[in-house]
């Protein structure tokens, strides 16, 4: 079984690959971006199973993905991600992914999916599609917009604006905007107050 692994985050990626290679049976082959990941494909192809991380340079987003799917040589392709959401799960599964892998899978859960989606099956975390979308009632997420709530998230975790930029498929411009907004709103002087603000709501 040839699976390709695409992470920019060294440490996830090492951890991953030990994990999946001491399973046995699967032969791991990385890349740190998504045009490296095409290349291997189109090199070294065909994969049995493409997992792409959602936010690492060249995805663009789901148009990464989009295009790895359309690929030959990436006989299923599925994400790799950080935001387990319901509606990127669904957006992901109609452009043809063959899972949705969280990056909070424990590690066996994380071999069975590969090699469950490399067999050809469509994954899913149990539960997913079944629950609700938490809608936060507290007060200061309700003075924000989504997008705003979107880039609060990406200030808790230590993001810069380039960063929160690629991750929500935005500039650097419009980022820089939504923070002086945000700021304003929930009385915040800087990124550190933002992010201890929301922490303090619980809202993240």
């Amino acid at each position: 079984m040839k699976v390709l692994i695409a992470d920019d985050h060294e440490l996830i990626l090492d951890t991953v690959v030990a994990f999946v290679e001491a399973a046995g049976g699967i032969e791991v082959t990385t890349a740190p971006d998504f045009d490296q990941a095409a290349a291997r494909i189109a090199a070294e192809g065909p994969f049995d199973l493409v997992l792409l991380d959602l936010n690492m340079p060249g995805m663009n987003g789901l148009k990464g993905l989009e295009r790895a799917v359309a690929m030959d040589g990436a006989e299923q392709v599925a994400l790799f991600t950080g935001d387990a959401s319901r509606t990127l799960a669904e957006q992901a599964l109609e452009i043809g992914a063959a899972g949705f892998v969280p990056k909070t899978l424990p590690a066996k859960s994380l071999v069975n999916a590969i090699r469950f989606m490399a067999m050809g099956e469509q994954y899913l975390p149990a539960g997913l599609m079944t629950a609700e979308e938490p809608e936060s009632t507290h007060p200061l997420a309700q003075k924000l917009t989504e997008r705003e709530r979107q880039v609060l998230k990406g200030l808790t975790e230590g993001k810069s604006n380039k960063e929160i930029a690629r991750d929500l498929d935005l500039s650097e411009p419009t980022i820089k905007l939504h923070v002086k907004t945000l700021y304003r709103k929930i009385g915040a002087g800087n990124r550190t107050q933002a992010a201890l603000l929301a922490r303090e709501a619980g809202l993240f």
